[in-house]
């Protein structure tokens, strides 16, 4: 007989039921997530445990239920069979003789290898089986007692079933006696397991009553009952006899349903023993029992009995000599060796009757009725005779079983022998090369390891068990490896999550891809989100595929759009493969679902960079006209300059307010960004595109190709309310799904908005790219931009699509969807509510209210200049056109540097040709020739000018158009003049253009334009001015009423470099312009007719000025200037005129302000003088008055013309500086002084005492003005008269506007250095001490006598003259000095 040993692996049919129990065991849907915290990891699992699952449990249950009765063991060989007979059977007792004969047939033969028996004296059980409903009930107990008589009463017995007859009304519910076996293969309900022993022993006859039963159930249906396995493990070899074994199983229909029926597999088989009454399941259960216990059992202890006297006898021999015969002449061994097993790896196999077996047989009965103990020590014995004859399969199989026994003895006398199981392992899987064995040995020792809390041990063991030969298994073993991980004390959540990664590929492998998505998705619990990117790649692309074809297009959606968001780590080739399998899996969810459209990832888009342009742009300069810059999307926004256009625009509000802006001001804002105040709703107008500028970025190392782009946006009209707003929310693109929509959708939208599409938008790898999209509304109402719509696709799409059907279009790797603008406007931070949480208020720069038409402005500049002298005029000419189709008005402009240009006025705005060509070599200036008698250097003309006639002298100015309207279409030019900036250097300009409509009350009340210019100043002259008063006699000059007129003295330098290519400046007039004074004229000493100045060459002009007559400084007439031209060659330029007396009052404003203050402290401080008020103050009236009394406020306008070689061509540049003489001995000059860095001040830690009021002395010496009059020769006969006495007039003039007194003290000897020593004194005769008091403006003369002793050279500048105010104390008098020596020849006669 050939043994037959378990196979090696599993058969194809197994394998089919294994695959197939695995895949309808899935996690329910609804139930409830078991939560596990791992650290700061909460890890969410489906089922009541996370130990093990439901589908690994229905697995390990049905491998060990398919597996094959084997030859080495005896756990699944029967012991007893059950014969039936039906009491309708003509002679019931003929039939139990044939099946006993059948049976004893079947195992004696030689002809079967299946089933196998435990031992040839197999216990027959006779049962007669009477069908109540059908049958003759006295007739079946008649031949119950016979049998009764013939088997005796232990051996057969008469179950009555079927009491009552099944009725569809019948309502009265039955429990199912079969359900509990029935469905133990139900995966949905299985529980797991709490004790082991049920689990161990549910492949072989159970070790209790029910046991018992089911093994008595599982007898019946020895022949091909279940289609579900080909080989089944109670189905003979024999083909041709599983008809003669019809008989064996004439059961009961009810009875014939096994657990492996796939019926019970998915969920329930209908309803069983609907005949039987709660009286026939009594029956059953006394059947049952009396079987067990009179038949079963005693047969079983009577086996053991026998087995164990055979031991014993044998025991008895010696055991050495038995084992040395054994081994020297084999036992008779050999030959079955020989013939069953040549050179077998698994060693030595025993023929059935052999002795060593026996033992075995002994263990597994003892096993079988959970007598631990007894089965341990069997196993222990028979394992150390099976290795000592190398029969190694036996040997595993003894290992294995004494592990199993000693962990199953009560109360644990012996620890689990753990290396017995790794022993049996290893020798199933590498010497026998039986993995069948091994796996379930793997199992049994896992779940005991497990039980014990030896997780890791566990873990391990299932690691090694998996292997290429069965992929179902590996994913099983995997994955509860990796609970094993999490159940840990310490629990290893990497290892969890690496080892469902791997149970996921594994479960693939296999076809179960609904477990492979399970386990992916359970470990990325651990990987998401801690920066394993490539981990999280992988994972999600897995996740993205299975959920594909498990037809879940959702999830595999959000599986590729995180591996596109995320910052990739990945090479391009990897990305360019998951946007390719992205776009192919969107495209079939498209496909699917085409009412709205889906929200792509790719490319990102960074929202809060969104911009928002309204108004055209800008037309680019054309031909020599160059174009206001105003505002465009390619500048970069600058909060300060930002704030300086705000403050120009509130200056122009301002100034059409009459002084005061409106609460309600907003700025204007043309382009919104993130740093604008995007609070309110921004005002677009009608027909005016808006431009949004949306930056994308393409976060992938390859190119995306964008096609057919365009914005997204919902319109509502005004007075249309929002339960009837007519939307589109879907530009044109959309729409053309909806074919038959698609000619509607056009004029709706083209009606309300036009949106331009971008055909192409290609995006480089890693590329961030700004897309500017366009909107032109043509109605008033609320417009919200909602997103952007567009074709996405790989920009190599198409090479390699996934393609079963042959050619693959390039059309199915483009897909269409949308993308949301959401822009989360800024935090706020106003309460303490809003500080506490975190809120942000809204972002409206998307919003946008459509408002009626507007006026539009455009302004281009002609001939304007880039580059200027500090200083120099130059004419341009601006352009303003209306492009609109409404009326404008209120034209003004504001800028930065409202001194460097102006328009004129009507009154002094000189006739010039308005063509540029035309005035190209024209003067700036309005030019007169000089008369031809005229004196050079004298006042040719005089001119009074009130400063209002040069109009806003504030930044705010009036544009001089006529009829201050500019009508549709319609464009003037206007001349504009420029003065260069008084510094050099680069300067930025900057102009704001302000204009209305026509029609008032509209939400925007006016709008702006701006324009910026650089300008480059280079140096040009330098002029320092200086005044002092005039040392000449009251009656040399009668005109000046005594003051004696004012001398000053202007230094003009060339200070230009030889890079701007100037060769001489000419100073071709000087002009003054003041409320109280006047050039009078040019009183150089050399004649020269023009003055020229070449490169760092400096002139000094000497000019006397004078007060104006009486007639011109009337009350009203405070406000006028008056200009004196001086001119110094033959043209004369009238200075009051547009543009010279422009740039005079706008460069000399800040001190005309100055002039107004002083004016008030003049009044002020005379009517203190007089008395009408008291002095309350003496030091400021003492600061008033020497300010009044020095007070010049004569203002310079030096004009010139400069010569410049450029191009070989001689240009003539012409341009004016201003000097401001405040007051008579103070240095003015063009040229702002340089602010130098302070010093650095070493820290006081004491404060300083406040310095005491110290009267202005130097200012006080010029109070009073002193001229001695006093022959410059005087003869005088000494010889005769010794002493001679010189007549000297000494002339005060009071310079004040005040009453002085005055102290002349003629004994002062002087003995300053400063006054000339001569050879011998001289002395004052007569009154030596003079007491005088002057009133305003007051000459005075007095007569002294010098004395003189001898000849000689003196200086007769040696009196003290002490001025004070007169209602101040003495203390403040202080003593007046005279500059120049008076010197006198006295000569002998």
């Amino acid at each position: 007989m050939s043994p037959s040993t378990t196979s090696a692996a599993v058969s194809p049919a197994q394998h089919r039921l294994l695959n197939e129990v695995v895949l309808s065991c899935q996690p329910q849907e609804s139930s409830v997530a078991n939560i596990i915290t791992a650290g700061d990891y909460d890890l969410h699992f489906s089922g009541k445990g996370s130990a093990t699952t439901p589908w690994f449990e229905a697995y390990r249950e049905n491998f060990l239920q398919s597996m094959p009765a084997s030859d080495h063991e005896f756990l699944n060989h029967y012991l007893a069979c059950l014969l039936v007979v039906s009491s309708t059977e003509a002679v019931p007792v003929e039939q139990f003789l044939k099946l006993s004969q059948e049976q004893h047939r079947i195992q004696h033969s030689g002809e079967y290898t299946n089933p196998k028996w435990f031992i040839p004296n197999t216990l027959k059980y006779y049962v007669l089986l009477h069908d109540m409903s059908d049958g003759d009930e006295l007739r079946a107990d008649t031949v119950y007692e016979d049998m009764k008589q013939r088997y005796g009463p232990q051996g057969c017995y008469l179950l009555k079933i079927n009491s009552r007859t099944f009725s569809a009304e019948d309502e009265e519910q039955i429990p199912d006696p079969w359900s509990q076996y029935l469905h133990r293969n139900n995966l949905h309900n299985q529980d797991m397991l709490d004790d082991l022993a049920p689990a161990l022993n549910s492949s072989a006859v159970e070790n209790n009553v029910s046991a018992a039963e089911v093994d008595s159930h599982r007898l019946t249906e020895k022949d091909g009952v279940s289609n579900s396995l080909e080989r089944h493990p109670l189905q003979l070899d024999s083909v041709n006899s599983s008809g003669n074994l019809h008989t064996l199983s004439a059961v009961n229909t009810d009875l014939k349903k096994d657990a492996t029926d796939p019926e019970s597999l998915v969920g329930g088989a209908g309803n069983h023993g609907a005949c039987l009454t709660l009286n026939d399941h009594d029956h059953i259960r006394q059947f049952i029992q009396e079987f067990t216990f009179r038949g079963l059992l005693p047969h079983i202890e009577k086996n053991i009995r026998q087995l164990n006297d055979q031991l014993v006898s044998r025991k008895g021999l010696s055991r050495s000599l038995f084992t040395a015969t054994k081994k020297w002449f084999g036992g008779g061994k050999v030959p079955e060796k020989s013939i069953s097993e040549p050179k077998s790896t698994c060693g030595l196999l025993y023929p059935p009757e052999a002795p060593e077996l026996q033992i075995r047989k002994m263990a597994d009965l003892c096993f079988l009725v959970q007598h631990y103990e007894l089965a341990y020590s069997c196993y222990h014995t028979a394992k150390k005779d099976f290795l000592s004859d190398q029969a190694m399969l036996y040997a595993a199989g003894a290992l294995e079983m004494a592990a199993v026994s000693a962990f199953l003895q009560s109360g644990a006398p012996r620890p689990y022998p753990a290396h017995y199981m790794d022993t049996a392992i290893q020798t199933y899987r590498d010497i026998c090369k039986n993995m069948v064995l091994a796996e379930r040995c793997a199992l049994l020792s896992a779940e005991i390891l497990k039980s014990q809390g030896k997780y890791s041990e566990a873990a391990t063991l299932l690691i090694k068990m998996t292997s290429e030969d069965s992929d179902l298994r590996s994913a099983l073993l995997l994955e509860q490896a990796a609970h094993c991980f999490i159940n840990m004390r310490n629990p290893m959540l990497r290892k969890f999550a690496f080892h469902m990664i791997l149970a996921g590929h594994r479960f693939s492998k296999a076809g179960q891809r609904r477990h492979a998505l399970r386990c992916y998705c359970q470990a990325m619990q651990v990987y998401k989100g801690r920066g394993w990117s490539l981990a999280e790649d992988h994972i999600n692309f897995t996740i993205g595929r299975q959920s594909f074809t498990l037809h879940q297009p959702e999830n595999a959606v959000t599986a590729f759009r995180q591996i596109l968001t995320n910052e990739s780590r990945q090479t391009a080739t990897q990305q360019e493969a998951f946007l390719r399998e992205y776009l192919y899996v969107y495209k079939s969810v498209i496909g699917e679902n085409e009412v709205s459209l889906p929200q792509l990832p790719l490319p990102c888009i960074h929202s809060s960079a969104t911009r928002v342009y309204f108004g055209h742009e800008r037309r680019p300069a054309e031909g020599e006209k160059q174009a206001a810059t105003h505002v465009s999307l390619d500048q970069e926004y600058d909060l300060d300059l930002a704030a300086m256009w705000c403050n120009l625009e509130e200056q122009l509000v301002a100034t059409v307010n009459r002084g005061v802006i409106p609460g309600n001001f907003q700025p204007t804002l043309c382009c919104l960004n993130s740093q604008t105040d995007n609070l309110h709703h921004p005002l677009a107008v009608v027909e005016e595109p808006i431009i949004v500028e949306v930056t994308f970025r393409n976060p992938l190392k390859v190119s995306l190709a964008l096609s057919n782009l365009s914005l997204l946006w919902r319109f509502t009209a005004d007075g249309v309310s929002p339960s009837q707003e007519n939307t589109t929310e879907v530009t044109e693109e959309a729409i053309t799904n909806e074919k038959d929509t698609m000619a509607i959708g056009m004029t709706q939208k083209d009606d309300i908005v036009t949106t331009e599409i971008i055909l192409e938008f290609h995006m480089g790898p890693e590329e961030t790219k700004m897309a500017r999209l366009r909107l032109l509304p043509h109605r008033t109402g609320q417009l919200n931009i909602v997103g952007v719509v567009y074709n996405l696709a790989s920009a190599s799409s198409g090479e390699m699509a996934p393609s079963t059907e042959g050619q693959q279009t390039l059309d199915l790797m483009v897909v269409r969807g949308r993308q949301d603008l959401k822009i989360q406007g800024p935090r706020l931070n106003q309460d303490k509510e809003d500080k506490m949480l975190v809120r942000h208020g809204p972002d409206r720069r998307l919003d946008p209210i459509i408002t009626p038409p507007m006026p539009l402005m455009e302004v281009f500049f002609l001939q304007f200049p880039t580059a200027l002298l500090c200083g120099e005029i130059r004419k341009a000419y601006v352009e303003f056109c209306n492009v609109s189709s409404v009326t404008l008005c209120g034209l003004r402009v504001a800028s930065t540097h409202p001194d460097f240009f102006t328009f004129g006025s009507q009154t002094t705005t000189p006739l010039t040709p308005l063509s540029p060509t035309s005035a190209e070599n024209c003067s700036a200036y309005k030019t007169l020739a000089t008369p031809p008698g005229a004196q050079q250097g004298s006042v040719v003309s005089e001119m009074l000018v009130s400063a209002e006639d040069f109009s806003q002298l504030s930044g705010v100015m009036e544009i001089p158009i006529d009829g201050s309207t500019l009508q549709p279409g319609e464009s003037t030019q206007l001349p504009l003049w420029l003065r260069g900036p008084d510094q050099e250097g680069v300067h930025e300009i900057n102009f704001l253009f302000y204009y209305e409509s026509m029609e008032k009350g509209l939400k925007i009340s006016h709008r702006v334009l701006r324009h910026t210019v650089f300008i480059c100043a280079s140096r040009s002259l330098s002029v320092q001015a200086s005044a002092c008063r005039s040392s000449v006699p009251p009656h040399h000059s009668l005109d000046d009423k005594g003051s004696g007129g004012t001398l000053v003295f202007i230094d003009v330098e060339n200070i230009n470099t030889s890079e701007a290519g100037v060769r001489e400046f000419h100073i071709v007039q000087v002009s003054s312009s003041s409320q109280h004074w006047r050039l009078q004229k040019c009183i150089n000493p050399a004649k020269d007719k023009d003055c020229k100045l070449t490169s760092r060459e400096r002139a000094k002009l000497c000019f006397r000025a004078t007060r104006c007559k009486s007639h011109q400084a009337t009350s009203d007439a405070i406000k006028k200037y008056i200009f004196a031209d001086l001119n110094l060659g033959n043209e004369r330029i009238i200075s009051s005129a547009t543009p010279c007396g422009d740039f005079f009052f706008r460069c000399c404003r800040p001190s005309g302000s100055q002039r107004v203050d002083v004016a008030s402290a003049k009044t002020l401080s005379s009517s203190k003088i007089q008395g009408s008020c008291p002095a309350v103050d003496r030091s400021s009236d003492i600061t008033n008055m020497v300010k009044k009394c020095n007070e010049l406020d004569l203002n310079i306008i030096i004009i010139w013309k400069a010569y410049v070689i450029e191009d070989n061509k001689q240009l003539i540049l012409e341009g004016q500086l201003h000097v401001a003489l405040q007051t008579i001995g103070k240095e003015a000059s063009s040229l702002t002084p340089k602010e130098e860095a302070q010093e650095m001040v070493l820290f006081k830690f004491k404060s300083e005492l406040p310095p005491s009021v110290i009267l202005p002395s130097a200012e006080l010496s010029q109070l009073i003005k002193t001229n001695l009059h006093y022959p410059e020769t005087y003869t005088h006969p000494f010889l005769q008269d010794s002493l001679c006495v010189v007549p000297v007039t000494l002339t005060l003039s009071n310079c004040s506007l005040a009453q002085v007194d005055v102290i002349i003290d003629l004994r002062h000897k002087s003995t300053s250095p400063e006054s000339l020593e001569v050879h011998s004194p001289f002395t004052w005769v007569g009154q030596t001490q003079y007491k005088l008091q002057l009133k305003p403006r007051q000459v005075l003369c007095l007569s002294l006598q010098a004395c003189f002793l001898q000849a000689g050279v003196y200086n007769l500048n040696t009196l003290r003259v002490f001025a004070k105010p007169a209602e101040q104390d003495t203390m403040c008098e202080t003593s007046q000095q005279t500059a120049n020596p008076a010197l006198i020849i006295i000569s002998n006669a």
